[in-house]
């Protein structure tokens, strides 16, 4: 019989999901869960997709600033967009890392910025313009296009999750309507099982039909405690399985715990400097309640045979 999970080394991590699976599948045994319970959310950037040396958004977003910047000079004395002129990558990491070590206000001068570098255009035009960007980038280490960067064992358990009839979704402190173009060809999630942050909308009449345009206003970010709220509101339900790898995901992974069926939290660990990265910036507290919690920690260096 093929392994649907091939491309997971055997260890601690692919047999707490074999087992999970087969418990939560098993017909009237104790721990089955009824199909319409097997709800599985899953991070996106650094989990489903790499997240170094910067997320993929970010490079999309950064690009935006950068043109924005050269046929403005008066945006270049402003944060992000200096930045993103100056190709200062070094204050982008730090907005981050001080934003998943609690301090967000370097985030939110980014966010600003996030906001105003698509904002005022139609959501049809942003998708384009997300689908060209994803389809025609290398990253910028890796040899691959971004399209390239999901991570094989990830793509493989959703498939395996899936043909046992959980239903998949993905909650990723990413935008919402920049993963939506690919995610059903990369991980076999339709776009509206798509849970992400997202700017406010309006709806514009007119011939056609209309459009839904972008503000220049964010709606919410869909990261932390917001998570759980996003999920809730997309699925009516309480996940059975969540993974994700940062603290940005903590409160994700709490909410998948239940009382009375089997549960599964996966942790993904950047640990592996010479197929990925290796780090743990953004992840410590993560780390620190997956030892407390019981949380299954997943070595991307010992648990995957490949990684792309």
């Amino acid at each position: 019989m093929t392994d649907p999970l091939s491309t997971w080394n055997d260890g601690p991590a692919k047999e707490a999901i074999r087992d999970y699976v087969a418990r939560t599948g098993e017909v009237g045994a104790p721990g089955s869960v009824p199909v319409e319970e097997r709800v599985a959310v899953f991070d996106n950037d650094g989990t489903l997709w790499c997240e170094k040396p910067m997320p993929i958004q970010l490079d999309f977003i950064l690009r935006r600033l950068a043109a924005m910047a050269e046929a403005d000079p008066a945006l270049r004395d402003r944060q992000p967009w200096r930045a993103a002129h100056e190709r200062d990558y070094p204050w982008l990491a730090h907005a981050l890392a001080a934003h998943y070590a609690g301090d967000s206000t370097d985030v939110r001068t980014l966010a600003t910025g996030i906001v105003a570098a698509f904002g005022n255009i139609t959501v049809d035009e942003f998708e384009a313009d997300a689908d060209a960007f994803l389809r025609g980038t290398a990253h910028p280490s890796l040899d691959r296009g971004y399209l390239a960067c999901g991570y094989a064992p990830m793509v493989q358990l959703l498939a395996h999750l899936r043909d046992q009839g959980f239903t998949n979704y993905i909650a990723s402190g990413g935008g919402r309507d920049f993963m939506r173009p690919v995610s059903a060809e990369m991980y076999g999630i339709p776009r509206e099982g798509v849970i992400g942050s997202a700017v406010a909308l309006a709806y514009v009449p007119g011939d056609g039909g209309g459009a839904i345009t972008r503000s220049l206003a964010a709606d919410y970010l869909d990261d932390g405690p917001e998570k759980p709220v996003r999920i809730w509101t997309r699925t009516g339900r309480r996940p059975v399985l969540a993974a994700g790898n940062s603290n940005g995901d903590i409160e994700m992974l709490d909410f998948s715990q239940h009382a009375d069926r089997p549960f599964l939290r996966l942790l993904v660990l950047h640990d592996d400097p010479d197929r990925e990265f290796a780090y743990v910036a953004g992840a410590e507290r993560a780390l620190d309640r997956a030892a407390q919690s019981g949380w299954t920690v997943v070595s991307m260096k010992d648990d995957w045979a490949t990684v792309f």
